[in-house]
C-alpha cells in the first residue's frame, strides 16, 4: 500500500501499526503538507456489515471529541473498497512499550500519565462516549510526555441499552472490567476500572490478573481480588494504592462513580501521597427507610370479607386446606425429581471414578478439546507450550504418557503432560531507523534473521543510515526470514557537463554555466574589470562531468602586461590518504616578490577519490613568485616560480 494516494490527497508512506479491525499507516497530506495517520479497515472485514458499522461508529464518535489528550480526527473517507479515517499523527511510543522498556514507572510519573488519561475519559463521558477499551496499547506518549488516548473503535454513545456484544471479545481481557467479562451492562465506570488496571501495571510493572487463556483471566476479574500494589512495592504511597483498588472494585457501585471524582483524587495524591480517600457508596449498606403502609380500602378486602358472612368464611377455610394439600403434593414430587437428578448421577460418578482410564493418542488434536475431555474423566492436565514450525498453534505435538496406559481417575498418578505448539517461532522486527547499516545488519543476524541491503537516495537520512525495513517495525516473522534494510545513499547527486567557455566573454560564460546548472568559480585576474576580455583558460576543462552547482574557474586575457600571467601546473598526490576524510579542501596562495602581497588564488573542495590530480596555478609572467599549497588547512607544498 506504500505510495498509494487516497482521496487524491493522502500519500501512504509506511505501515506503523495495526489491530484486530484495522491497519494504520503514516501518510502525508499533500494539501496541508503535514504528516497524518490513516486507519484503514482490514480487507477481510469490508464485506462484514457489522465491522463496517463499528468502523463508522469510531469515526463519528471520535470526531465529536476535541481534547489535548485525545488523538484528533481530521477526515473520514471511502475509496472503492477502502474505508479509512484520517487522524493526528503522533511521533511517539505506546504506553505499553514504555512500561516494558522501563519495567515499571515511578509512582509520580505514573499518576501524571493517569491524570491525562482520566482527563480525556472525563471529556468523552461528558459527551456521552464510553471508550470500552482503555489499555496501555491505546495510549500514545509523545516525545514531550503528553498522553494521547486513541482507538475509539468500540466506543459507543451511551444509552439505556449499552450492553457488551454477546459472543464477541472486545478489547483486551487483561484490562476488562468484570461486567465486560461476563457480557453485562457497561457504562462509564467500566472505563475507570480499566484505567485502574493500567495504573496498577504502571506502578508495579505487571497486570493484576494473568493466565494461560483469556477465559482464565476473565474469571479472575470476576472472582479474584487483586494483590494490592503496595504489597508488591513498598515505595508505592498508600493514597495511590487506595485509588487503584477503589477503581478496580468488582461491584460497579463501589468504584468511582464518575471520571471527575477519580481525577480529583489523582490530582490530590500528587501532593498528599498518603491521603485517605472515601470509599464508594455500597447500595446494600443504605439504612432501611420507612415505607408508607397500604390502606385496606385500596383493595376493597375488608368490605368484601364482611359481606360474605360466616358461611363464606368456612368456604374460604376449606379452599385453603385443599390448596395446601395440592401444594404439598407438588413440592414432594418436585423434590423427588430433583433428588433423582442430583443424587443418582453423583452415585454413578463416584462409581465410575473407581474405574481405570485408558490413555489415548492425542498428538495432532486440539488442546482445548483434549483437556476438557480429560478433566471430565478426572485426569489432571499440564500444558507445556513450545514453538514448532509446520504445526499450527494449539495442536498437541507430544504427550508424557503413551497410548494404552491405564490411569486411576483422581489418583496420585492421574496426571498427563501435553506439549502444545505455539506455531512457528515468530520474531518481532525492531525499530532500526536512523541506525548505521552495519549495526542494523548485526542486530538482525543476532535475532536469527537474514539481512539484505537495498540502497536508495534520501534527503532526510544521512549516508549509511537505515531508512526503513521490510517487513516493517513491529511485524512478526519466522526464524531465518529475510529482512530488507533500506540503506540511505544520501541526497541524490546530479551531474552536469562543463560547457566550453574559452574564447567567451564573462557575460557569455556566465550564461552558459547557468544553463548547465553550474556556478562561477575563481576569476583571474581578480581585479580585472574589462568584461570585453576573452577567457583563455577554464577549470574544469570543457566536456568534463562534474556535480551540479560545481564552480568553474575562468582565466581572462588582459592588455595590461603587468597583469599577464602564465599557468603553472601543480601535481597533487596523497602520500598518506588515511590522514584525510572523504573530501579535501585545496587552497593555493601566491606571493609575488615585487609586491610581497599574498593573494588567494584557489579555495575549493574536492573528493579524495579525485586524487592524484593536477591544478593549474596562474602566476605573473615577470619576477619571482612563491606558491603555497594547503590541504585541509595544512601546508602541503611550497615553491618559488620564476
Amino acid at each position: 500500500m506504500e505510495g498509494k494516494i487516497l482521496g487524491n490527497r493522502y500519500e501512504l508512506i509506511e505501515k506503523i501499526g495495526g489491530g484486530g479491525m484495522a491497519v494504520v499507516y503514516k501518510a502525508k497530506c499533500r494539501l496541508l503538507n503535514r504528516f497524518v495517520a490513516i486507519k484503514m479497515l482490514r480487507q477481510e472485514f469490508i464485506n462484514d456489515e457489522e465491522f463496517v458499522k463499528r468502523f463508522r461508529i469510531e469515526a463519528q464518535a471520535a470526531a465529536s471529541l476535541s481534547h489535548p489528550n485525545i488523538v484528533s480526527i481530521y477526515d473520514v473517507g471511502q475509496e472503492n473498497d477502502i474505508h479509512y479515517i484520517v487522524m493526528e499523527y503522533i511521533d511517539g511510543v505506546t504506553l505499553k512499550d514504555y512500561i516494558i522498556k522501563k519495567r515499571k514507572l515511578p509512582w509520580k510519573e505514573a499518576v501524571k500519565i493517569a491524570i491525562q488519561i482520566c482527563s480525556a475519559i472525563e471529556h468523552a463521558h461528558r459527551n456521552h462516549i464510553v471508550h470500552r477499551d482503555i489499555k496501555p496499547h491505546n495510549i500514545l506518549l509523545t516525545g514531550e510526555g503528553i498522553a494521547k488516548v486513541t482507538d475509539f473503535g468500540i466506543a459507543r454513545a451511551v444509552s439505556s441499552s449499552t450492553i457488551t456484544m454477546l459472543g464477541s471479545t472486545i478489547g483486551s481481557v487483561h484490562y476488562f472490567s468484570p461486567e465486560q467479562a461476563r457480557g453485562g451492562y457497561t457504562d462509564e465506570k467500566s472505563d475507570l476500572y480499566s484505567l485502574g488496571v493500567a495504573l496498577y501495571e504502571m506502578v508495579t510493572g505487571r497486570v493484576p490478573f494473568d493466565g494461560e487463556t483469556p477465559v482464565a483471566i476473565a474469571l479472575k476479574h470476576l472472582q479474584v481480588e487483586a494483590e494490592p500494589p503496595v504489597e508488591l512495592d513498598g515505595d508505592i504511597p498508600s493514597g495511590v494504592n487506595t485509588i487503584i483498588m477503589k477503581a478496580m472494585r468488582k461491584e460497579q457501585n463501589k468504584r468511582y462513580q464518575t471520571a471527575a471524582q477519580m481525577l480529583e483524587d489523582l490530582n490530590k495524591v500528587l501532593y498528599e501521597p498518603d491521603a485517605e480517600f472515601a470509599e464508594a457508596v455500597d447500595m446494600n449498606d443504605i439504612p432501611t427507610q420507612r415505607v408508607k403502609a397500604f390502606k385496606s380500602e385500596d383493595y376493597l378486602i375488608k368490605d368484601d370479607y364482611m359481606a360474605k358472612g360466616e358461611k363464606g368464611k368456612r368456604k374460604d377455610e376449606k379452599l385453603t386446606i385443599w390448596l395446601a394439600v395440592a401444594t404439598s403434593a407438588i413440592l414432594i414430587a418436585l423434590f423427588t425429581y430433583i433428588g433423582y437428578k442430583l443424587v443418582v448421577p453423583i452415585v454413578q460418578v463416584e462409581d465410575s471414578q473407581q474405574k481405570e482410564f485408558i490413555v489415548g493418542n492425542y498428538v495432532g488434536k486440539n488442546i482445548d478439546d483434549v483437556k476438557e475431555m480429560l478433566e471430565k474423566e478426572g485426569i489432571t492436565v499440564k500444558v507445556d507450550k513450545v514453538s514448532k514450525d509446520g504445526v499450527e498453534a494449539g495442536r498437541i505435538i507430544a504427550q508424557s504418557i503413551v497410548e494404552g496406559k491405564k490411569l486411576k481417575r483422581n489418583g496420585y498418578d492421574s496426571e498427563i503432560k501435553l506439549t502444545v505448539s505455539k506455531g512457528p517461532q515468530l520474531i518481532k522486527i525492531p525499530d532500526l531507523r536512523k541506525k548505521d547499516y552495519r549495526l542494523a545488519e548485526r542486530e538482525i543476524r543476532d535475532l536469527g534473521l537474514e539481512p539484505k541491503i537495498e540502497e536508495e537516495y534520501s534527503d532526510i537520512y544521512v549516508t549509511g543510515m537505515i531508512i526503513r525495513t521490510e517487513p516493517g517495525e513491529g511485524e512478526e516473522v519466522k526464524d531465518g526470514s529475510v529482512v530488507v534494510l533500506f540503506k540511505s545513499m544520501g541526497p541524490e547527486i546530479k551531474t552536469a557537463i562543463v560547457p566550453d567557455i574559452v574564447g567567451k566573454t564573462r557575460v557569455e560564460a556566465e550564461k552558459l554555466l547557468s544553463d548547465a546548472n553550474l556556478t562561477v568559480g575563481n576569476v583571474f585576474p581578480e581585479d580585472g574589470k574589462n568584461y570585453v576580455d576573452k577567457i583563455v583558460k577554464q577549470h574544469p576543462a570543457a566536456n568534463s562531468e562534474v556535480n551540479e552547482l560545481s564552480p568553474v574557474d575562468m582565466y581572462f586575457e588582459t592588455a595590461d602586461d603587468t597583469l599577464r600571467r602564465k599557468i603553472v601546473n601543480v601535481s597533487l598526490a596523497l602520500n598518506n590518504a588515511n590522514e584525510y576524510g572523504d573530501t579535501i579542501n585545496i587552497r593555493v596562495d601566491v606571493t609575488p616578490n615585487d609586491t610581497n602581497r599574498t593573494d588567494n588564488l584557489i579555495n575549493e573542495t574536492r573528493k579524495k577519490q579525485d586524487f592524484p590530480l593536477t591544478i593549474p596555478v596562474p602566476v605573473p609572467e615577470n619576477g619571482n613568485t612563491k606558491v603555497s599549497v594547503y590541504l585541509d588547512g595544512k601546508r602541503f607544498v611550497e615553491f618559488n616560480q620564476d
